[in-house]
C-alpha cells in the first residue's frame, strides 16, 4: 500500500477535558489506574472515528498531575496497542505540554515496556521520550530539524553508511515514532505531519 503525509488527519486530545468527560472529574489530576484505562477508552474512540492514518496529539498543558498507574494506562498501554499487528487503525502518537512533573512517570512507563514516544516538552522542544538507543535519538533529532529525510540524506547528516542510517530509521518507524511514506520512499518527523491543511483538533 502507498501511503503518504497527505492521507493524515492531525487530531489534538486535551487531556484535561476528555478526563473530566469520561470520569466526571472536576480536577485535572490523572491519577488511578481506572481512571488511566477510561482515559484510553475515549481515546480510542476518538481514533476511531477519524479514519485509516491519524496522528494524535496527546495534550498535557492542562493537566496538574500524572501518576505512573494512570501514565502506564493511559500513554504505554495506548501506544503499545497501536504499535501491534492487530492495531485497530494507523494511529501515531506526539505528546505535547509536557512539563516536568509529567515527564518522569511518562518515561518510566515507556521504558518499562521498551516503547518510545515523540514528545514537545516544556524549555527543551521536541525530544524522544522513553526506551532508545543513542544511535535512535540522534537520526530521530536530525529528522526532526530537516522534516523530511532520505535514507540517503540522513546518512550524509549523519556520517554513517546508507544501508545503516536506513536501518535506524527502520527502527524508528516501526516503533511509529516517525512515519515511513513511499513512492518515494522517505521519513517524516510526526511534527511536520501537523503542519498539513485539513487538520481537526478535539478537547
Amino acid at each position: 500500500m502507498n501511503t503518504g503525509p497527505e492521507q493524515f488527519v492531525p487530531h489534538s486530545i486535551d487531556l484535561s477535558a476528555l478526563v473530566r468527560r469520561s470520569v466526571a472529574s472536576l480536577y485535572s489530576h490523572l491519577v488511578t489506574r481506572p481512571m488511566g484505562q477510561a482515559l484510553r477508552m475515549g481515546i480510542e474512540s476518538q481514533i476511531a472515528e477519524l479514519g485509516e492514518f491519524c496522528v494524535s496529539v496527546l495534550d498535557f498543558t492542562q493537566v496538574i498531575v500524572l501518576d505512573y498507574s494512570c501514565a502506564d494506562e493511559a500513554v504505554a498501554k495506548l501506544v503499545l496497542r497501536y504499535q501491534r499487528d492487530d492495531r485497530p487503525s494507523n494511529a501515531w502518537f506526539l505528546a505535547r505540554g509536557v512539563s516536568e512533573q509529567h515527564r518522569e512517570p511518562i518515561e518510566e512507563v515507556l521504558s518499562r515496556h521498551n516503547l518510545a514516544l515523540a514528545a514537545e516538552v516544556e524549555d527543551e522542544g521536541f525530544t524522544l521520550l522513553g526506551a532508545a538507543t543513542e544511535e535512535e535519538r540522534d537520526a530521530w533529532h536530525v529528522l526532526q530539524q530537516e522534516g523530511t529525510l532520505t535514507s540517503a540524506q540522513a546518512a550524509q547528516l549523519l556520517g554513517s553508511g546508507e544501508s545503516h542510517a536506513a536501518s535506524i530509521l527502520e527502527s524508528l518507524a516501526a516503533r511509529r515514532t516517525v512515519f515511513r511514506a513511499n513512492s518515494p520512499l522517505r521519513y517524516i518527523a510526526l511534527a511536520t505531519l501537523l503542519t498539513r491543511p485539513g487538520g481537526r483538533s478535539r478537547d
